[in-house]
């Protein structure tokens, strides 16, 4: 099978892309989903890959079984392919799983960067950053400060690298490292990366890069971006439950002490004493491991690299200019960060229709139209708050108001499409008509939902019936019913 016939046999083997619920006026349908920047669907193959290991499972760190040698083989894989995928040569870098996401490999690098080499208090975090690789760095740092973005207002994002250079003069050899995000998660603009990495070594800093939102959309090569850390998250391509992972260079986690202790990471271990282990990434990852999850990554890392990241690429630039331009075209419709003709982005749209909260806005093309998309900050509040500063300016709200604050923040967010692997170019053509339509019934939408609390919308005549959402009592009630 070549690339493309992949291409198009993995895009169709999703598990959940066809999954049915209901719409105002009674109808079914399979849904749009558009909400991979907060976690993808699973790939089916690569499901079924871990749910073969579970014939076999067993603990890592063993060869004397065939079960126990089968899983610490396949451990050893993952870890391969994750440095593969990123193009980092195995004698440079180390892989290691932590957490369930990219926060665990943020605190861990933060703590341990800002103990080992504490003359070094400063480091550069990007504006456009989600909270997790942001406030890691503020815990952990006596000064951080914030590299702005090009623009203003709603077309405010892309890292403004004159000013990058600047406080890189200013904070010299204070600067520890530069945490930057490959690609934002609220607008999908994508960083250069090997320029920043280039400022950050002139000086002895590091490069930190957050690629969660840019692992699953376009390639990644840690030697040719001269990357010294790089975290992403497996829930982001297309492996929910799989573990976060962080790839570092060797000589960077041979400088610093373990942050958890436990089994696996020691050599020995007296009552009086223990002995680290130096061994890599052993000493990364204490404990038990989600081994399930590594080898699911592992597979789907696999897969996407036979197909190319460059092949993935080009079909999501077609799809992201076609999605641009539909809703650009539709009166009362803003969308936010920098056009794609002009800075390059990856497959994340946020935008808000005149007239409706980013609430309502997501309730709305969930009830009526089966499209699910994120609505809110997004984990990524300063970044949010400057492309919405005009807006907020300009906001007619009574301050004196005893639900002002309510008001505040059904209105302080967006509503935000994302594209995914299985997205295609229907999907885009039904969001685009179902904002229009939206756009279009204002009023009438407007009546039909109140608000709840400080984010969520109800319509008041329609809700699904209570089979329509998964319930896990039930799933095992049925379950217990048809095995008696």
């Amino acid at each position: 099978m070549g690339n493309s016939e992949l291409l198009a046999s993995l895009q169709a083997s999703f598990i959940g892309r066809d999954t049915e619920y209901p719409t105002v006026g009674g109808s079914r349908g399979p849904r749009v989903y558009l909400d991979s920047a907060a976690s993808t669907l699973m790939l089916a193959p690569a499901y079924q890959v871990g749910h073969e290991f579970l014939q076999h499972y067993a603990s890592t760190h063993s060869d004397l079984h065939y079960a126990a040698r089968g899983a610490s083989q396949a451990f050893h894989w993952a870890h391969e392919k994750v440095l593969e995928f990123v193009d980092a040569d195995p004698e440079v870098y180390c892989a290691f799983f932590a957490g369930s996401g990219a926060t665990a490999g943020f605190n861990r690098m933060a703590a341990s960067l800002a103990e080992t080499r504490p003359e070094r208090e400063v480091v550069l975090v990007s504006e456009m950053e989600h909270h997790s690789n942001d406030l890691p760095h503020r815990h952990h740092f006596e000064s951080v400060v914030h590299i702005p973005c090009l623009g203003e207002f709603e077309r405010y994002g892309a890292l403004n690298m004159e000013r990058l250079r600047l406080l890189i003069e200013e904070h010299n050899h204070k600067i520890n490292y530069i945490a930057v995000t490959g690609a934002s998660n609220v607008s999908g603009a994508i960083t250069p990366l090997a320029e920043v990495a280039s400022l950050a070594h002139q000086v002895g800093a590091y490069l930190i890069v957050d690629a969660s939102q840019m692992i699953a959309h376009a390639p990644v090569s840690m030697n040719d971006a001269d990357i010294d850390v790089l975290v992403f998250s497996g829930h982001k391509i297309y492996a929910p439950g799989s573990p976060g992972v962080v790839i570092a260079r060797r000589e960077v986690l041979n400088r610093i002490a373990p942050c958890e202790l436990g089994g696996g990471m020691v050599d020995d271990v007296y009552l009086e004493q223990y002995m680290t282990t130096a061994t890599l990434p052993d000493r990364e990852e204490a404990g038990t491991p989600n081994i399930v999850g590594a080898i699911t990554l592992g597979a789907v890392l696999d897969l996407l690299n036979r197909i190319g990241m460059d092949k993935v690429r080009e079909k999501e630039i077609d799809l992201i200019n076609h999605a641009w331009q539909g809703l650009s075209s539709i009166d009362g419709v803003t969308l936010y960060g920098p056009d794609p003709a002009d800075i390059p982005r990856t497959g994340t749209i946020a935008f808000n229709i005149k007239g409706f909260d980013h609430g309502l806005t997501a309730a709305a093309l969930n009830d009526y139209h089966n499209i699910q998309v994120r609505n809110g900050c997004f984990c990524a509040h300063p970044y949010v708050r400057e492309l919405l500063k005009k807006e907020m300016w300009e906001m007619d709200i009574d301050l004196d108001a005893p639900d002002a604050d309510d008001q505040i923040e059904r209105k302080r967010g967006m509503a935000r499409a994302s594209l995914g692997l299985y997205t295609t170019r229907d999907d885009i053509d039904a969001l685009i008509d179902a904002v229009r339509d939206l756009a279009g019934r204002r009023e009438e939408i407007l009546a039909t939902y109140e608000p709840v609390g400080r984010n969520g919308y109800r319509h008041t005549k329609f809700s699904p019936a209570p089979q329509d959402l998964f319930d896990p009592e039930r799933t095992l009630a049925n379950y217990i019913a048809a095995e008696g």
